[in-house]
């Protein structure tokens, strides 16, 4: 039950940077570059702390270092970018449709045990999602740029999470990524074809907000978790954030669902409750 419990708060920790981001670029004027360096700072400060207050101190080697890091920041920068024209529950579903892909694939090369009811579950998950996705001639096509910057996102953040079942202290680890993964991304806010000029205060606290706990802490908490639930169940329960990004979305970016939505969340949900009971 407490794996559990603590799987459901990290992945809504995972909804909400989608929603915080999307509100930062679409409500408080923020570019996506400034908005992912000023995540990543925020993110690395406060791990970097929490690492000298319980740990002494950050060790930045370990395995896995460098693919930790570039997946960060693949994930960091496509996700901002996709956000200027994705819907959080839209981008949402996007990022963890490809982190499924990308996990369980880790899963198959490692040679993990998928016991029936995980993949069972993992279809059921998917098929809603796949549902709720299915176009029924009333929306907006999706924007195909953006929905590729949350692919390549999605991509990033499923290596990332399986690199991180490697880490032996999920919190030196993940302070580590953000710390090294600052800089570089600094960097690269320095070579973006996009006018350098002063962030507007909302903006940039929500940026801190999402580097800070949804981000920072939020990451600390999953590598923590991913030795226990391993790459196949990890995949499935992240099916769950796109539901609870759109039921933000409905809170805070008056984003209105319908029955369409109740019912493949219904069924979203069942699946990850299907794979998390797999032995």
């Amino acid at each position: 039950m407490k794996l559990v419990l603590l799987t459901a708060l990290t992945m809504i920790a995972f909804a909400a940077n989608s929603v915080l981001n999307r509100m930062g670029l679409s409500q408080a004027g923020m570019d996506p570059m400034t908005f992912g360096a000023i995540r990543l700072v925020a993110g690395g400060l406060t791990l970097a702390a929490l690492s000298l207050l319980f740990r002494g101190g950050v060790a930045l080697g370990g395995p896995g270092r460098v693919a930790g890091v570039l997946s960060l920041l693949l994930y960091i920068f496509g996700f901002s970018l996709a956000y200027m024209r994705l819907d959080a529950g839209l981008g949402a579903l996007i990022l963890f449709g490809t982190v499924q892909i990308t996990m369980f694939a880790g899963a198959v090369l490692a040679r993990e045990s998928l016991p029936p009811l995980r993949w069972l579950g993992a279809l059921v998950a998917f098929g809603g999602l796949a549902w709720l996705l299915w176009p029924t001639g009333q929306g907006a096509a999706v924007p195909v740029a953006n929905a590729a910057m949350m692919v390549l996102a999605g991509i990033g953040w499923g290596v990332y999470s399986l690199v991180g079942r490697r880490a032996g202290d999920a919190l030196q680890a993940t302070a580590a990524n953000f710390l090294l993964a600052a800089p570089l991304g600094f960097i690269l806010w320095l070579l973006a074809p996009v006018p350098i000029q002063s962030p507007p205060l909302m903006g940039s606290l929500l940026a801190v907000l999402s580097g800070a706990v949804t981000s920072g802490l939020g990451y600390a908490l999953w590598y923590s978790l991913l030795p226990a639930l391993g790459a196949g169940r990890a995949a499935v329960a992240q099916l769950s954030v796109p539901v609870i990004a759109i039921a933000g979305g409905l809170l805070f970016l008056a984003e209105v669902p319908d029955l369409r939505f109740l019912i493949a969340a219904g069924v979203v949900l069942g699946g990850v409750a299907l794979s998390l009971r797999a032995k």
